[in-house]
């Protein structure tokens, strides 16, 4: 999830203007709602908690039966996600394509139904790091769920929108922002599918990645308070790179003549754990700048007046189960850690409120594992390396909260992380008796020992969240494949 840098303008500021007259709407505040977690709340408690928070538009990465059941009546809009993996069944059949819309959109958009308005097909079908696995199934996928979304009489009402990762275009100035030299065709036929349907282009923009991923990169380029790293395009001046990104695919748009074209801001966001930089203090500066800085409709050089449409901060809730190959601080992402606690204030635009917490989670009892002191630790690595392999340890690593707690305290965090997985089976907490169980709280300055949530879906064998929806998308692709 590379970032390019930053774009401007090649005309005058009154042609600008003309260029790029953008219908401005008030931006909105919505969250994407992510569920691959070890400890996941009950879908009506999530609900809850967005509602209690005034948070009107939520983004999921599937079609889960249980969060659009949950979502049912509570006027919150909503996008629901088409896996990649399914891009290819849906792109070669609409009989596929009738099936999925009747199962996933029809049968929530009832009275005091889910109010489904995207459908996010694939999820940055587009990435370098795909090397074009996605790319043919778009738009087919896309032209193949828009007739079905006919049949239905909804195409009216529910969009068809394609999550773009930002290294879909690039530049080393934002003025000269053009999509990658082998996407130019198909994204020419998004973009004409997207305008003929009035659907807004969305992208995922993360300068934490920019910052992650290189040491030259200024960090005060990555905030919203001032740099002494601004750039200079021709007249423009940029001073984060938010902007700088978000007028590179401006300037790429125009370059294929929809520099009109309303952009939504589907990811966006900084995490709170797992690597330098990412931390409480770093997050909430930047997601309350972000925030700031949209609803000033201060807009951007290329478009001045004219925020992004929408925007998703990411995430709602840490994720614990998810994939750390693009990094450790992957499962610190939420604004709410995984049992709904606020973990920084933060204003979402609604006068002085701030976060307000979830309320009835249902927790295991506050009992915790840790290494049993009265005996010797030195046979532990392969009980560490155990716990770790299942469990989530990411807090432990360099940068990390739990980085500094010593050596003893790394193997209770990483017993712990394991007996709440296990829903506190006593056993758990063996390790061939260097484990114990005590009541009271182990945890250390910002260094958390968590006490797990009761969901069942969250019980029993390890990783078997993410199983579980692993299962749901084969299904899908079974009954999409049977009936082509």
């Amino acid at each position: 999830m590379s970032q390019p840098t930053r774009a401007a303008p090649v005309c005058g500021y009154v042609i600008l203007l003309l260029c790029f007259s953008v219908a401005v709407t008030e931006s909105a505040i919505g969250v994407n709602w992510g569920t691959v977690s070890f400890h996941r709340l009950k879908p009506s408690t999530v609900v809850d908690l967005l509602k209690e928070n005034k948070i009107h538009k939520v983004k999921l990465f599937d079609a889960d039966p249980d969060a659009l059941t949950a979502l049912m009546g509570s006027g919150i809009e909503v996008m629901v996600g088409i896996p990649n993996e399914m891009l290819a069944p849906l792109s070669s059949s609409t009989a596929a394509s009738d099936l999925w819309v009747r199962q996933n959109v029809s049968r929530y958009l009832v009275k005091a139904g889910a109010d489904i308005r995207y459908i996010a097909v694939g999820n940055e079908p587009f990435l370098s790091s795909y090397s074009g696995q996605f790319q043919s199934y778009v738009v087919p996928a896309l032209q193949n769920l828009q007739q079905s979304l006919a049949k239905a009489n909804l195409a009216g009402y529910v969009k068809l929108v394609v999550p773009c990762n930002a290294d879909a275009y690039e530049s080393s100035l934002p003025s000269q922002g053009a999509f990658r030299p082998e996407l130019i065709q198909i994204m020419t036929q998004l973009v004409e599918f997207l305008n003929s349907n009035g659907s807004p282009f969305v992208v995922n923009i993360y300068p934490f990645l920019s910052l992650y991923g290189s040491s030259d990169f200024p960090q005060d380029y990555a905030f919203f308070e001032g740099t002494s790293h601004s750039v200079t395009d021709g007249p423009n001046v940029y001073y984060n790179a938010f902007d700088g990104n978000f007028d590179t695919l401006v300037a790429a748009l125009n370059k294929m003549g929809y520099g009109q074209m309303p952009i939504v801001i589907g990811e966006v966001g900084w995490p709170t754990d797992g690597a330098i930089s990412a931390n409480l203090t770093a997050a909430r500066t930047f997601n309350q700048g972000l925030i700031n800085h949209v609803l000033s409709n201060k807009g951007t050089p290329l478009r001045p007046g004219a925020p992004p449409m929408d925007i998703y901060l990411f995430s709602l809730l840490d994720e614990g189960a998810k994939s750390v190959l693009p990094g450790t601080f992957e499962r610190h992402w939420g604004i709410f850690s995984f049992d709904g606690q606020a973990k920084y204030p933060l204003n979402l635009g609604m006068g002085n409120r701030l976060l307000k917490n979830a309320k009835n989670v249902e927790y295991l009892p506050s009992r915790w594992c840790v290494a049993n002191p009265s005996q010797d630790l030195s046979a532990v690595a392969n009980h560490l390396k155990l716990a770790c392999s299942v469990a989530d340890c990411t807090t432990l690593n360099y940068g990390g909260s739990c980085n500094g707690i010593g050596a003893k305290g790394n193997i209770s965090y990483a017993f712990n992380s394991y007996y709440q997985l296990q829903m506190q089976n006593q056993k758990s907490c063996d390790f061939d008796g260097l484990g114990m169980i005590t009541y009271l709280d182990p945890s250390v300055g910002e260094c958390r020992f968590l006490v797990g949530v009761t969901d069942k879906r969250s019980s029993g064998c390890g990783p078997g969240f993410g199983s579980y929806k692993k299962w749901i998308i084969i299904g899908q692709l079974i009954l999409l494949f049977f009936i082509m």
